[in-house]
């Protein structure tokens, strides 16, 4: 079995952010896309999706040790999945989206620990109240599916069809549901830190 591999997300067009990008706006004094692409190195191999005209997310990437592969279909985040599993053969994938500023490396390490022990062929995180969320780690039998996957709903198909694999692993607080996509998500999260 080949190393897993994990997918961070970050092609979508932040159209909710009314002309700013989501993932360069600063945390930590660095561009959030750099930043969970630096969490996600140091879990393990990482690829990060990005759209065929996102120079400055590219820019924002520059020097790390990440894969960068390009989603050029339309269907948005099903797009971004299949270019991120694309000539992959027998990875386990972990699916990471990169608007989530709250999931921390050890969460990654965590997610990945557990399913190497075996725990589900699929682990979803979740809020600690239970509420589903990310990221999502799938064991490589799941890569057919995930490559052929149509549509902006993500995974959701899969999880769906799939539910008695799927084990929800908690996370402190709600860092697995936090994703900030309006100018008024970032405010009301950049007041409550």
């Amino acid at each position: 079995m080949a190393d897993p591999v994990i997918l961070l997300l970050a092609a979508g067009a932040s159209t909710r952010m009314r002309g700013a990008d989501k993932l360069l706006e600063t945390v930590d004094n660095q561009p959030l896309l750099r930043l969970m692409a630096g969490r996600c190195i140091k879990a393990g191999r990482t690829r990060v999706v990005l759209g065929p005209t996102q120079a400055a997310r590219r820019d924002a990437l520059d020097r790390l040790e990440v894969e960068i592969v390009e989603a050029t279909a339309p269907d948005g985040m099903a797009a971004s999945i299949r270019a991120g599993v694309n000539r992959l053969k027998d990875n386990d994938i972990m699916i990471v989206l990169a608007d989530m500023p709250e999931i921390t490396d050890a969460d990654l390490h965590l997610l990945l620990g557990l399913h190497g022990q075996g725990l589900s062929p699929i682990l979803q995180a979740a809020s600690e109240d239970g509420k589903p969320g990310q990221p999502v780690v799938f064991a490589s039998k799941y890569l057919r599916h995930l490559g052929n996957l149509q549509g902006d709903g993500g995974a959701k198909p899969i999880l769906k069809a799939h539910a008695r694999d799927v084990a929800l692993i908690p996370l402190p607080g709600r860092r697995a549901v936090t994703d900030l996509d309006t100018p008024e998500d970032w405010a009301a999260w950049r007041a409550n830190r």
